[in-house]
């Protein structure tokens, strides 16, 4: 995969508009619609606190790709997450671990090299796993979860 220095700055700011987007499709919500999703998806509780561990988790993958030579990048079972560290647990912590794990690896992103763009090293779900294809990932992840936030509420 190649992405033009253009595109790259285009998702960067995607990526980095993600947290608001979650934010805003939250808005409004009482604990119990928290805890509710009219889509059968998971509920909006569940989503926001797995954006806090996937936006952790997925953080750590990128320095990892910049800084190690030809690292792997191990899978974990989001589902299983999702069901276990959820529970009644207050979003708020979590959509500001989202936001803050946002914001500090945007900053590396927009100071990437051409050769650090080039890194790679192996997921153990997909092979091949670069930095541009971490980037073009969770650049829409938010903005997904945002939608089915949307959907759980009955708004799609």
């Amino acid at each position: 995969m190649f992405v033009d220095a253009q595109e790259r700055k285009a998702l960067i700011r995607r990526y980095r508009e993600g947290h608001s987007a979650v934010v805003e499709a939250l808005k409004g919500l009482t604990d119990e619609e928290l805890d509710r999703s009219a889509s059968d998806e998971w509920t909006p509780r569940m989503i926001a606190h797995h954006l806090a561990d996937s936006e952790m988790t997925s953080a750590i993958r990128l320095r990892r790709l910049v800084a190690e030579d030809g690292p792997v990048i191990s899978g974990y079972d989001e589902v299983a997450f999702a069901k276990k560290l959820t529970s009644d647990r207050p979003i708020e912590p979590s959509l500001e671990a989202m936001r803050w794990a946002r914001e500090s690896t945007a900053q590396i992103l927009e100071r990437l090299t051409e050769e650090d763009w080039l890194r790679a090293g192996t997921h153990s779900e997909r092979s091949r796993y670069s930095v541009e294809d971490w980037l073009t990932i969770y650049a829409s992840h938010g903005h997904d979860h945002a939608k089915q936030i949307e959907r759980s509420r009955g708004r799609s």
